[in-house]
């Protein structure tokens, strides 16, 4: 969408001037002879920016700022002072001016000024897109353009003031662990603990004693007393991810504290009592590992009371654009880049991506773009070559692959071109080694 801009200056070879230097530089610009004419352009149209001499006939700049703020707060103003005159200035500038510029003035300073404030407020367009605000504590960004993730966080918001056991379901990902953490920051815990454990990442000895904490002497390392952190998250929420890895001795254990909000610790004899919220979350599909004898129909009754399917990326498509824009800043500092965008073949080619990674592969894929562009925006060289040898070329039936042939096709592809190294594979796909190898595992 196109940055309009308004110059209103009463000198006609200075506005000309502006304005053509504006327009040279892709701005779609107007002008006005003085601060009437732009008040009622600006009443009947919508600009972006304003740019106005203080000094004007019929309405000064003045004045006119203070109209425009007040029928048009999301207008930004750049003011023109005269020589010397930093009175003006400052007084622009408390009634609500975003910038100013003393006469006699440089174009380049100027359409440097545009820029920056357009920028700015492309940023706080975005964050109404990324941000929604749930009641938490925490600034936590999460994309909602597409209609399936809006009816997510419109779950979620539903369910604030619930204590329910939550089950998180979707590929590896697409967000579970964020959407964890907007439960829990939107829930009356929000000023307690939230701690996470990954089910798939400990044997099952130190898994149970990360859970539930040990005794000293419980076993040979054991040698001091260990709270768990079902003890340490009393108060709040304990979240655990690939909840369908756990051992069904595990299994056993968290349905007990689950239904009786107590436990063991390893090698203990006394009960220890918590209020503790569980969430848990999995890309499996559990009532599959019931049927096949790995997972337990209680435990999994207890969790389900309440189940939040996350989409996977390619079935929203609408996110893909914001989300890179937002992995986009969210890299540049690291690596003190200075990029504006992306060009239109590179979000082509972003948006006709399957994401076996879903938003986790997505943000890899991003970082790698910004560490190896060198142009103002991102273009294909700079992203991944094998995603453009997953384009659809034609929409010929026999020829259209399942995606997830597709997604298994290309998780070979990376582990060989990786000479067989799954563990660093599935750590670009943005996916677990345990996922990586049911995908290939597939065929």
């Amino acid at each position: 969408m196109a940055f309009r801009v308004l110059v209103a200056e009463d000198e006609d070879i200075t506005r000309k001037h502006i304005i053509n230097a504006l327009r040279d530089d892709k701005y779609e610009t107007e002008g006005a002879a003085n601060g009437a004419d732009a008040f009622e352009r600006i009443e009947a149209d919508a600009f972006d920016l304003l740019i106005a001499d203080i000094k004007m006939p019929k309405m000064n700049g003045l004045e006119l700022l203070s109209r425009v703020k007040a029928t048009s707060p999301e207008t930004e103003v750049i003011v023109i002072t005269g020589f010397g005159s930093i009175s003006s200035a400052v007084d622009a500038i408390k009634n609500g001016a975003d910038d100013y510029l003393p006469k006699p003035f440089d174009l380049d300073e100027l359409i440097l000024k545009v820029n920056r404030l357009r920028d700015r407020k492309a940023l706080k367009k975005e964050n109404v897109a990324l941000k929604t605000y749930l009641g938490m504590e925490e600034d936590i960004s999460v994309v909602a353009v597409s209609t399936s993730m809006k009816k997510v966080l419109d779950i979620i918001r539903r369910i604030q003031d619930s204590d329910a056991t939550i089950l998180l379901t979707g590929e590896s990902g697409v967000g579970k662990n964020l959407l964890a953490k907007v439960i829990h920051f939107s829930s009356s815990r929000r000023g307690q603990p939230f701690l996470s454990l990954n089910c798939a990442t400990f044997t099952e000895d130190l898994l149970a004693s990360e859970l539930f904490g040990h005794e000293k002497g419980a076993f040979t390392s054991a040698v001091s007393q260990k709270q768990g952190l079902m003890q340490i998250a009393d108060g709040g929420t304990l979240y655990l991810d690939e909840i369908a890895e756990l051992s069904p001795s595990l299994q056993a254990k968290l349905l007990k504290v689950i239904e009786d909000q107590e436990f063991y610790r390893v090698g203990g004899t006394k009960p220890i009592r918590v209020d503790v919220r569980f969430l848990a979350a999995t890309n499996q599909n559990l009532e599959k590992a019931i049927a096949a004898g790995s997972f337990r129909k209680d435990l999994y009754y207890r969790l389900n009371v309440m189940e939040i399917n996350i989409p996977p990326l390619r079935e929203r498509k609408k996110d893909i654009e914001p989300l890179g824009r937002f992995f986009l800043a969210k890299h540049m500092p690291e690596y003190r880049k200075r990029i504006r965008g992306f060009t239109n073949e590179s979000l082509q080619i972003l948006r006709n991506y399957s994401y076996p990674g879903n938003v986790r592969e997505l943000e890899n894929i991003i970082e790698r773009a910004v560490i190896l562009e060198k142009s103002p925006y991102i273009t294909p060289e700079s992203l991944p070559h094998s995603l453009k040898l997953f384009q659809i070329e034609t929409m010929e039936p026999d020829k259209i692959k399942p995606l997830d042939e597709i997604d298994r096709d290309y998780a070979k592809y990376v582990v060989e071109m990786l000479g067989g190294n799954k563990t660093e594979a599935a750590h670009l796909l943005g996916i677990s080694r345990t996922s990586l190898w049911r995908m290939l595992k597939e065929e």
